[in-house]
């Protein structure tokens, strides 16, 4: 990067930081360092659970996705203004009445401390390790820019955010999250407005977009039901509506924003207004993708966007191998932006025949790419069996380094380091507070003053901060981040809405049987994704649906063993 980029980076992060800790200097109770005494307003709440939602991989893996497979991952947020509406009447004045920390203490007054804990501990075990995955999303960028080692970015990254959500708690995180947003949805806007700029005179936005769909990018509505199909509007009302249900409704990291409202009111509009944005907010980001597709028409991308591993390549004894396959790459690329020239021509005078003519050839020009692509892999897995040979997370990053101009490419990499922060930050508290609210002072200490629980608080929270970073240092072998992310919170996001959902609406049901029932939802979820049955989505779907049946089930034979022994006793 150019020292202007450098600057543009520093200064945006060091803002923030400060911001952050400025803004939370008067924290001294758990109930400011946890809740932010409750009083935040609602545009601050929506954009907090925005931030935390939005971390560094939206803005990496996403446009990455489009230009892969299309803008059908927006499919996966369709359910989520649904689940806006009922968290908004139920789950919302539910927690405001009883004024809990975290979600968790509910299940105590509902069924029992054992359920508590479970839920509690099944939460820990997955926001701790996905967290990790949000840390090393940014990672790659300074890895990739600075050509230093993994490791080294990791742990900067996660020192960085550490420092002020250990100090100033969850009004820290809000304030800053409410900053960051700011500068995200500015950035985003820019980024937009220059990736049409940098298209050929004579291809506009909408010619861009008809590149993109008759190249099979622009598939974002897909009404197919096929449950092995991971992105369909099926999977993405039903299963995305669970899932987000289970996100919003019983993860600390987002109950936690919502909570600070300084009343239900606000805290309905915080929820309201995420529901109202994120699908648009998300089509734009994969929109973007698939314009930088579109520009990859008319220029020659990279044949695999990993610059680190392209450099190795360069570096060792098949050298000559590597520049063989990207003379023909290249050679391909050039021949193909004749034909995407003559599929201008023949969309502009509606010429059908000519399209699907045209249509042939392009996917003769991929097949023969795909097949140098795959030596390219086979090339770079020979050269070292450890290699990373998923670029998907590398597509944005590489093109905003190649085109964008200096400055903007200091602030495009500062988005994506402040989305890993709001997010980052915002799951290190709800885990410390988690912790500390749910085990620590149910068991540990009962009776330890305000100030004992404060400090306990950030010791905990530094703990966590430690934690995911060291799960960061291996996240490098999961492919996809976005994916991966969802992949993980879909094994345990059903079994726990599951145990929310009868505690709301299934009085009959008791702790023992809501207990046992989702322990065995858990193993039988796991079992179903080891084996590959459904797409990941229906697992939110399965493991809630799961929770109520067996918990059902055992409390009939439960009040029927119990009758049994009044009528023998009797």
């Amino acid at each position: 990067m150019s020292s202007i980029d450098w600057i543009v980076l520093i200064l945006t992060l060091l803002v923030i930081v400060v911001y952050g800790i400025y803004k939370s200097r008067n924290v001294n109770t758990i109930d400011g360092y946890i809740l932010s005494d409750r009083s935040l307003p609602w545009y601050t709440v929506g954009l907090s659970v925005m931030a935390t939602q939005a971390s560094a991989i939206t803005f990496l893996s996403a446009p990455g996705l489009a230009y892969s497979s299309g803008m059908s991952f927006v499919q996966f947020y369709f359910g989520l203004p649904l689940a806006m509406i009922v968290l908004c009447i139920t789950f919302i004045p539910i927690f405001h009445r009883l004024k809990v920390y975290t979600a968790y203490e509910f299940l105590e007054h509902r069924f029992d401390v054992k359920t508590r804990v479970l839920t509690a501990i099944l939460f820990l075990i997955q926001r701790g390790i996905s967290t990790g995955i949000t840390i090393f999303a940014p990672a790659i960028i300074l890895s990739s820019i600075l050509q230093i080692n993994l490791t080294v970015t990791t742990l900067g990254i996660g020192a960085l955010v550490i420092i002020y959500t250990v100090y100033g708690g969850t009004k820290a995180v809000s304030y800053t999250q409410l900053l960051q947003m700011s500068i995200i949805f500015a950035g985003l806007l820019l980024a937009g407005i220059l990736v049409i700029h940098l298209l050929p005179e004579h291809i506009g936005f909408k010619e861009a977009l008809h590149i993109a769909g008759k190249s099979g990018k622009a598939n974002a509505i897909d009404f197919k039901f096929d449950l092995n199909n991971q992105y369909t509007v099926w999977t993405g009302l039903i299963g995305g509506f669970f899932l987000q249900l289970s996100y919003f409704g019983t993860d600390q990291s987002q109950v936690g924003r919502y909570l600070t409202g300084a009343s239900i009111k606000e805290s309905r509009l915080g929820l309201m207004m995420n529901g109202l944005l994120k699908v648009p907010m998300q089509f734009c980001i994969l929109l973007i993708g698939i314009l930088v597709f579109a520009y990859y028409q008319y220029h020659t991308p990279p044949l695999f966007f990993n610059e680190k591993e392209t450099l190795k390549l360069e570096n060792s004894i098949y050298n000559e191998d590597y520049k063989q396959i990207i003379s023909k790459h290249e050679q391909l690329s050039q021949e193909k932006v004749l034909v995407i020239n003559e599929l201008t021509a023949a969309l502009n005078q509606n010429n059908e025949d000519a399209i699907q003519d045209i249509k042939k050839q392009l996917s003769t020009f991929d097949q023969q790419d795909r097949v140098l692509r795959d030596e390219l892999i086979q090339l770079i897995k020979k050269n070292d069996a450890n290699a990373d040979t998923n670029d998907n997370n590398y597509i944005f990053l590489k093109f905003v380094k190649d085109t964008f101009p200096k400055g903007l490419i200091g602030l495009l990499i500062a988005i994506i380091f402040l989305a890993s922060m709001g997010a980052t930050a915002s799951a290190i508290n709800s885990l410390s507070s988690t912790s500390i609210i749910d085990i620590f002072k149910r068991f540990i200490k009962k009776d330890g003053t305000d100030a004992y629980y404060l400090r306990a608080s950030r010791y905990c929270t530094l703990f966590w901060g430690i934690f995911t970073v060291i799960i960061a240092l291996f996240a490098n072998k999961l492919g996809n981040l976005l994916e991966a992310v969802n992949i993980l919170g879909s094994l345990f996001y059903g079994t726990i809405l599951g145990i929310f959902l009868v505690a709301f609406y299934i009085k009959r049901i008791q702790g023992k049987a809501v207990f046992i029932a989702a322990l065995l939802s858990e193993c039988i979820i796991i079992i179903i994704w080891k084996l590959d049955i459904v797409a990941f989505l229906w697992l939110n779907l399965i493991g809630c649906v799961l929770v109520m049946l067996i918990g059902y089930l055992l409390q009939e034979i439960i009040n029927s063993n119990a009758n049994r022994k009044k009528a023998i006793g009797s």
